[in-house]
């Protein structure tokens, strides 16, 4: 720290020669600096009193889960190749050959972990993520005056990442409670946690961005900051700096396993409202449209006659759910929702999971390339949304087609098929050659759905429909694979 700020005092110092300026009216002397005069240079930060006041409020969580052991003692997974030639060189663990101490093939073993959390309240209830303390037999929290706890699993939220914790204790220092809604991009921000194991390590930086959702979490408005988060981090607070815990520290983007700038904290109000829930004994509501949606590239929005690549796609609409009883169908795009606007498919879900069941709401959508308005009541999340199974059902050979100008082939679903993906029409991708659909990115498994938003119902019907196609226009192609739905760009060949 001192080299860096010798650093700037060097840089202002050939600043002010440069013009001519008196030195000792531009920076401080390095006294002052170096801090002898007890005062934080202007400008930058001071934690501390953040740290001496609701520091001991920040706890050490460890926990124990039992598992059971799958592998035979290679290295390379269950369903490798390798693994199979590997294997009887290595040997199984705990036998000749094997590891040393390793657990044989369905012996348990324990595993233990680290994390972080905060006190809510004087009588013992702490809050950490989900992922800290799921599957745990054995939840430990210790604070910073050494004290331990066994800790009681309230309850959990796995799609918000929340857990609520209990340990019995009195007149315990808590942390203060800030509103993430008033977040700004560029605040300075303070985690407080237990990375890698060292306990109540402090990591400072600023807010990058706020509202940002992730692929595997649709539902949390994360606020992404640049503050350094590691391994153990995970469930300990980020404070602003009036002292108030305004996220939960989650997830950190890694390609190295590490921290590399970007670090991701679920927003206090969000956290909250789920351990309201949780304390009650209560299941974390969610809002729901029923609909699956993607963003809008170019290409799609050319096909559907768009001016512009924004809003959420929709690609699939569960049957009965709230968005069938509204009239929405695959291929309209949602551009508003209770008026506010639409840009991308990420900003509809956290607002739509925080709204309460029979809430009203109007839809702005664009359907075939014109507005339309659409009203909207929102459900609650259903707990038990079954999967749909992915078809491996070909049907027989003699109802088999070739499209020659996709070259692809396909076949017919069977009636099996169709009650697990839970679709009237569509044909199954039984190949694809190099050509348009290999491109498209269509894939074997596949089932085709719509082509140019018409509904598919044989080989015979794609093979019409694709004949009369224009060439090098843009066409959408919905396919359904594995549990859902989306749409893909068709380009087809003069």
């Amino acid at each position: 720290m001192k080299n860096r700020v010798l650093g700037r005092q060097r840089l202002a110092v050939a600043l002010c020669v440069g013009l001519g300026l008196s030195i000792g009216m531009v920076a401080p002397t390095w006294a002052d600096a170096a801090g002898t005069s007890g005062q934080a240079l202007v400008g930058l930060p001071d934690f501390t009193p953040i740290v001496k006041q609701y520091g001991p409020a920040v706890v050490n969580i460890s926990t124990t889960e039992t598992k059971v052991a799958r592998n035979t003692g290679s290295p390379f997974p269950p369903n490798s190749p390798l693994n199979q030639f590997f294997a009887p060189f290595f040997g199984a663990p705990g036998q000749p050959g094997g590891p040393q101490g390793a657990p044989g093939a369905g012996q348990k073993y324990q595993v233990q972990s680290l994390g972080s959390g905060f006190i809510v309240s004087p009588d013992g209830y702490v809050v950490t993520a989900a992922h800290v303390v799921k599957g745990a037999q054995k939840i430990i929290v210790s604070l910073t005056n050494h004290h331990q706890y066994t800790a009681h699993l309230v309850g959990l939220s796995t799609r918000m990442d929340v857990a609520l914790l209990k340990i019995d204790a009195k007149n315990l220092p808590t942390v203060q409670i800030g509103d993430s809604g008033k977040l700004e991009v560029g605040q300075w921000v303070l985690a407080v946690g237990s990375p890698f194991g060292f306990e109540n390590s402090v990591t400072q930086g600023v807010v990058s961005a706020t509202s940002r959702p992730l692929p595997d979490d649709p539902y949390i408005p994360f606020i992404q900051t640049d503050v350094p988060i590691n391994p153990g981090n995970s469930g300990g607070p980020l404070f602003n700096m009036r002292g108030q815990v305004i996220g939960i520290n989650d997830q950190i983007y890694t390609s190295s396993g590490g921290y590399m700038g970007l670090s991701f904290s679920i927003p206090i109000n969000v956290a909250m409202d789920a351990v309201k829930q949780l304390k009650l004994h209560q299941k974390v509501h969610f809002g729901w449209l029923g609909v699956m949606i993607q963003d809008v590239s170019m290409d799609l929005a050319k096909s559907f006659h768009m001016k512009e690549p924004v809003g959420a796609l929709v690609s699939q609409v569960v049957p009965d759910g709230p968005a069938a009883k509204a009239g929405l169908r695959p291929g309209d795009v949602i551009v508003s929702f209770d008026d506010q606007a639409i840009y991308n498919s990420g900003q509809l879900p956290p607002l739509v999971g925080a709204l309460p069941a029979g809430f009203k709401a109007k839809l702005g959508v664009i359907r075939d390339g014109k507005p339309m308005t659409l009203n909207i009541v929102v459900e609650s999340l259903p707990g038990n949304l079954e999967n749909a199974a992915q078809s491996t059902a070909p049907g027989s050979p003699a109802q088999k087609g070739e499209v020659k100008r996709l070259n692809v082939q396909v076949g017919p679903l069977s009636a099996e098929a169709r009650k697990q993906l839970n679709v009237n029409t569509g044909v199954l991708v039984l190949g694809v050659g190099v050509g348009p659909a290999a491109e498209a990115g269509i894939r074997p498994g596949d089932v085709i759905l719509q082509v140019a938003q018409q509904q598919i119902t044989n080989a015979a019907d794609l093979q019409k429909l694709v004949a009369v196609l224009p060439a090098g226009r843009p066409i959408p192609v919905l396919v359904r694979r594995g549990e859902g739905s989306f749409y893909l760009v068709l380009s087809l060949p003069h």
